[in-house]
């Protein structure tokens, strides 16, 4: 005599649907944030290019919100989202042309890169490259000092020593990661030389967006690919030339 099939109670087959439409529609949240952050990048830098302003005020603030929105559908811990989310207070505030926006853009920035350095925890980085960036941090910042203005001096290089340890320190979660950290601090290595007003390359606010946009993008989804966060840092959804130019250059 066979025994009959186990049935699944109703109620546990609505949770696995329920379920699986939820992941449904996080998964097309994802798409659709990935497509909008690469469609407002696109029109982003092709105003860059083109010395559109308007366009670059537009797509801006855009960029960072949806990239927040994609990793946030992937399940991303609390400190990558504040580490975005200063990203975009930097990028809006960097928006208006004035020293006080200038510097209020480096500090939201800088607790950026206080989060990515949280976040990265205790895990080892290759030590030769710790000397590299540190000899590379010392060579640009004593090359800049006498270029730049007496006053950004001292935040200049506070924050120059900030993000080379978050450049660092984002190679302990391997190449993708080490690769946006390498190109954040070239993209405000490039800021940096327009504040000093070294000569340029042609179109510097199109070569310091792209070399950011790219950062970001491959610091946060380093981040996600390492797959843990450090013990005891907290996690959310975790489920298995433009209007920039008050500074040359300026993102």
């Amino acid at each position: 005599m066979t025994a009959a099939p186990r049935r699944i109670p109703s109620w546990a087959a609505a949770r696995t649907t329920a379920g699986l439409a939820s992941a449904r529609r996080r998964d097309r949240a994802g798409r659709a944030a990935l497509i909008g952050f690469a469609v407002a990048a696109a029109g982003d830098l092709g105003s860059l290019l083109a010395g559109w302003d308007p366009g670059h005020v537009l797509f801006k603030p855009l960029l960072m919100p949806l990239l927040i929105v994609y990793v946030l559908t992937l399940g991303a811990p609390r400190l990558l989202v504040a580490a975005l989310a200063f990203g975009w207070g930097g990028d809006t505030a960097l928006l208006f042309d004035a020293d006080a926006a200038f510097l209020v853009g480096m500090s939201s920035f800088a607790l950026g890169h206080v989060c990515y350095l949280v976040l990265f925890g205790k895990r080892s980085a290759p030590p030769l490259l710790g000397a590299a960036y540190l000899l590379a941090l010392a060579g640009t910042i004593s090359l800049l000092w006498g270029d730049l203005p007496a006053e950004l001096r001292i935040p200049v290089a506070g924050y120059s020593l900030l993000l080379a340890a978050m450049a660092f320190r984002s190679s302990a979660l391997g190449v993708r990661a080490a690769l946006g950290g390498a190109l954040f601090l070239l993209s405000d290595t490039l800021i940096a030389t327009g504040v000093a007003e070294w000569p340029q390359p042609p179109r510097p606010d199109f070569w310091i967006m792209l070399t950011y946009l790219a950062a970001q993008y491959l610091l946060a989804t380093g981040v996600l690919a390492a797959g843990t966060a450090p013990a005891g840092a907290p996690e959310a959804g975790r489920t298995g030339g433009g209007t920039d130019r008050g500074r040359t250059g300026v993102r």
